[in-house]
């Protein structure tokens, strides 16, 4: 399967995390983040982003992973009403949920909904699973639209 991250050409070389705190991850707990398709990828960065920064070099990595690595799923469905939600009270509700998940290493891959588009998936990698050594990346440069960020 191939799944989509944009990020500053400086730090395309290696597939790492930044152990900052996100929806999904506390500070200290290290997760990749990626999307399921370049265009979600795009838009996760330009919310992120607010913007800004979007003239800088970035770089579009193609994460590749077999099959046969287990994956595991959350549905939207199956979360609390406000886990979406932009405040920190939605964050929490998600950071539980993945920070049990990595400290379990009960995969090397995790499919999360967005919570821009709670219909498409974003995809979290564990760099510290035992499979994460099968997950594979190339690299391409990658330019926002410009109308993007006006």
């Amino acid at each position: 399967m191939e799944v989509f991250r944009i990020v500053h050409t400086k730090w395309a070389n290696s597939l790492t995390a930044s152990g900052y705190a996100a929806r999904w991850n506390s500070t200290g707990l290290f997760v990749i983040y990626a999307a399921e398709n370049c265009s979600l990828a795009c838009l996760e960065n330009l919310v992120h982003r607010n913007g800004f920064g979007s003239d800088a070099d970035y770089s579009l990595l193609t994460i590749t992973f077999p099959n046969t690595i287990k994956t595991l799923e959350i549905n939207a469905k199956d979360l609390p009403k406000e886990w979406d939600n932009a405040t920190e009270n939605g964050h929490l509700v998600c950071r539980v949920i993945g920070d049990s998940w990595i400290r379990n290493q009960q995969s090397a891959i995790l499919f999360v909904p967005s919570a821009i588009i709670p219909k498409e998936r974003n995809v979290l990698i564990n760099p510290n699973h035992p499979d994460f050594k099968k997950i594979k990346f190339t690299i391409q440069e990658f330019a926002f639209d410009k109308r993007l960020t006006k």
